[in-house]
């Protein structure tokens, strides 16, 4: 027989046998990591409360095991017969079933307060990334009241990494990629992913980048190509990132066979440029963008090119010529058909992008005006009241719950690539403005599992892969 301890005794007492108030779910499967599930709190080394709620003059506690990645629920205030139980999440929150209603019991004869067994958050034999939360239901209520899902510091001891296990909540180890997110915001999922690998030294994701690949290789045109020339540099970089971290060169010569992908769609209308899609219906400025800095860092890692290098110098050229940088040093979205500035919204990728082009190219040919000239947008950027109201970067139009498929994943790349210019300038003036962003975001923007919404100013509006990654670049750029 198992004990639980109650609140405020160390006596045990049996585990008491009452009708549940609840129709019980099936029987989760035991996980067992440091411990099995079903583990006697009284064992926890440290009890740190992760979140609370009230229901019928009760408060319901979700008390998190920091050291062994464990948690536990507890019920107070009440009376006997008061029903308390943990959920556990591996779909950052979405669904439960796996694991509804662990540890279920209720407040025995004469006591006020309860608390179930301890139970694990994750389950690492399976990668399976895990939430927690208490949930409680008075004694003849119908009424059931839960925490905020939260979880032990395990793979989340700062907020690099919170975010990071945040976002990997979302992975889908069948598909490769993250649940509530498009294809190309994948590709800008896992380089975060990756980029918080070598920043935090937090190697527990590792495995994503190969399982991504693997699962992934054959899909749309092979080689992480696609109709969308812009989808296609956002999976070529991923992988010249994780060749950076790993050296497998299989990832190396996928980025290149993306960026041959690329060029075959440059032509003369315009004077130069690659077009949007494959249907050759657009040139803008994404793309364009994504080409220069693509090839320019193939050459950085290629010993001897010479064809990505040249490459890189003609979409820079091209790019600076083409009218999409206007007046104000800001980038607008792409050309007319009469192959002029088409005043379209100034996104925040479209800033940050040049500027790691820019970065790499000047790296490439060792000229040091190229980062003048990403400095002086950088400035126009993040100085720009319409992109920064009240200091905190915000796209145009962006609004609570919106931003669509595409929009929540464009102010993490802003951060991600200013961060890079920032550290390739000796004085490291962007620092402020990063830190700014990453403080707001956190005090703002943030809910109990560490997971983000789109208004970095804040409130929370709502949560996803997208989200997320743009929280995790930004918690990359600014730690």
């Amino acid at each position: 027989m198992h004990f639980l301890i109650p609140l405020l005794s160390l006596v045990l007492a049996a585990t008491p046998t009452a009708t549940p108030a609840a129709t019980p779910a099936a029987a989760a499967a035991t996980i067992c990591n440091k411990y099995c599930d079903a583990r006697d709190p009284a064992s926890s080394p440290g009890d740190r409360e992760g979140s609370t709620t009230g229901v019928g003059g009760r408060r319901i506690a979700l008390h998190l095991d920091d050291g062994d990645a464990m948690g536990w629920a507890a019920i107070t205030g009440g009376a006997a017969g008061d029903h308390v139980w943990l959920d556990r999440s591996f779909d950052a929150g979405r669904t439960w079933a796996s694991g509804s209603k662990l540890g279920d019991t209720a407040t025995p004869s004469g006591a006020t307060g309860w608390r179930t067994l301890m139970y694990n958050a994750d389950d690492w034999a399976n990668k399976g990334v895990g939430l927690l939360r208490a949930c409680g239901q008075p004694a003849g209520s119908g009424t059931i009241a839960c925490t905020g899902w939260a979880r032990p510091t395990w793979n989340a001891w700062d907020r690099r990494t919170a975010a990071a296990t945040a976002l990997m909540e979302r992975y889908n180890l069948g598909t490769g990629l993250f649940d509530t997110t498009g294809w190309w915001n994948s590709a800008n999922a896992l380089t975060a992913v990756i980029d918080n690998i070598r920043i935090s030294g937090m190697g527990s994701y590792r495995y994503a980048i190969d399982t991504t690949y693997t699962k992934n290789l054959a899909a749309q045109g092979g080689q992480f190509r696609n109709d969308y020339l812009d989808d296609t540099g956002w999976w070529g970089l991923a992988w010249v990132d994780a060749y950076d971290l790993t050296g497998d060169g299989k990832y190396l010569n996928t980025a290149r066979a993306d960026a041959d992908h690329m060029f075959a769609y440059w032509d003369g209308v315009c004077g130069g440029g690659v077009w949007w899609s494959t249907s050759r219906t657009y040139k803008n400025a994404i793309p364009n963008s994504l080409y220069i800095q693509l090839n320019a860092a193939l050459h950085n890692r290629i010993p001897g090119d010479t064809v990505y290098l040249a490459r890189a110098r003609a979409g820079w050229s091209w790019f600076a010529g083409s009218g999409m940088i206007n007046g104000s040093n800001l980038v607008n979205d792409g050309l007319t058909s009469a192959c002029a500035n088409n005043g379209q919204a100034v996104w925040s990728y479209n800033q940050g992008v040049p500027l790691v082009a820019l970065v790499e190219l000047s790296r490439a040919t060792g000229d040091t005006s190229l980062l003048t000239k990403a400095r002086t947008m950088a400035n126009a950027s993040t100085t720009n009241a319409s992109l920064n109201p009240g200091g905190i970067l915000r796209d145009p139009g962006e609004t609570a719950g919106g931003g669509g498929a595409d929009g929540p994943t464009f102010k993490g790349v802003y951060a991600r690539d200013l961060a890079v210019l920032n550290t390739a300038l000796s004085d490291h003036p962007y620092t402020a403005y990063l830190q700014r962003q990453a403080n707001s975001a956190y005090a703002n923007d943030r809910n109990s599992a560490d997971a983000y919404g789109l208004l970095w100013a804040g409130p929370l509006d709502q949560t996803d892969a997208a989200r997320q990654q743009s929280a995790l670049d930004l918690m990359n750029a600014a730690p």
